[in-house]
């Protein structure tokens, strides 16, 4: 089973890398620079969801591959082949951080198809392909992270009590009414990130909240980027109020894939069941 591995470096922390690599954007404008085609169901990318590649062999010939998304985390990304001409492909990417940002480690492991036919295209043409591909994508990469750096921020809270998620329902605009997600907003100009955790809960829920933590990794969104943070309710706080959603429920774990999420948070779904799941009181 032939391996290729490529190292780079990336200006940026691992939370962020790690958010760049679930965004479709950035794998749709790598494979775009080389001839390629990229579709995916969502702009960010969670465990489970399919992507299809239409991969440009020679001028008019695209072999079309889907691949499946089985693990992202602040350490890297796993997908593995779910259709295409080679067979048993799997693509890790390793995060690791370094003083001057993060290297990034992808390993590709195939089987060529079609004999020695195969295994001679994939010395001549196959791997070639793969390495421009993994260029391309660090250009990308890079550039992204740049711009993220300078980025405006939006926090989301994961409120958790009694081994539950409060979830709030959207109330408006109209495209996003009926669906569910974390209490949170902009974080305002010489603001930190747990302050603005701490205003928006008492703005949206009417209720006090202590952050204590980061969860998953910062997603790229239309505003900048997005990211999650853990947080408890603060010794004697008030029961939190829908006044800016149209309802709140608090929900275990084996709950919350069940909900329409809006694509942000739906994105950190194993995230939050990890969480809650982790947390849950051992049974006899």
């Amino acid at each position: 089973m032939p391996v290729l591995c490529s190292t780079t470096l990336i200006d940026a922390p691992p939370r962020t890398v790690a958010g760049l690599l679930r965004d479709s954007e950035v794998a749709a404008e790598a494979l775009a620079r080389d001839g390629h085609r990229f579709t995916a169901p969502a702009r960010l990318l969670a465990p489970g969801d399919e992507v299809r590649l239409g991969t440009r062999m020679f001028p008019g010939v695209r072999l079309p591959v889907t691949t499946r998304i089985t693990a992202i985390s602040l350490s890297g990304m796993t997908s593995v082949l779910a259709r295409g001409p080679v067979r048993d492909l799997v693509h890790t990417v390793t995060l690791t951080p370094t003083a001057t940002g993060t290297r990034l480690l992808d390993e590709l492991m195939w089987t060529a198809p079609w004999g020695s036919l195969g295994r001679i295209g994939d010395v001549l043409l196959l791997r070639r392909l793969v390495r421009r591909l993994l260029a391309a994508r660090a250009e990308v990469l890079a550039e992204r992270a740049a711009a993220l750096a300078g980025a405006s921020v939006v926090v989301a809270t994961a409120l958790v009590r009694d081994g539950r998620l409060l979830a709030a329902q959207r109330s408006y605009p109209p495209e996003l009414a009926g669906q569910w997600e974390l209490p949170g907003g902009r974080v305002e100009p010489g603001e930190s990130e747990p302050d603005a955790v701490q205003r928006e809960c008492r703005e949206e829920l009417g209720t006090e909240v202590r952050a204590v933590g980061r969860l998953g990794t910062d997603l790229p969104i239309a505003p900048g980027v997005l990211r999650v943070h853990r947080a408890e309710p603060a010794p004697g706080a008030a029961e939190p109020q829908p006044l800016e959603h149209s309802a709140l429920r608090w929900v275990e774990a084996r709950e919350l894939a069940g909900l329409d999420w809006v694509a942000a948070d739906r994105a950190v779904v194993a995230d939050l069941i990890e969480m809650l799941t982790e947390q849950a009181p051992a049974t006899e």
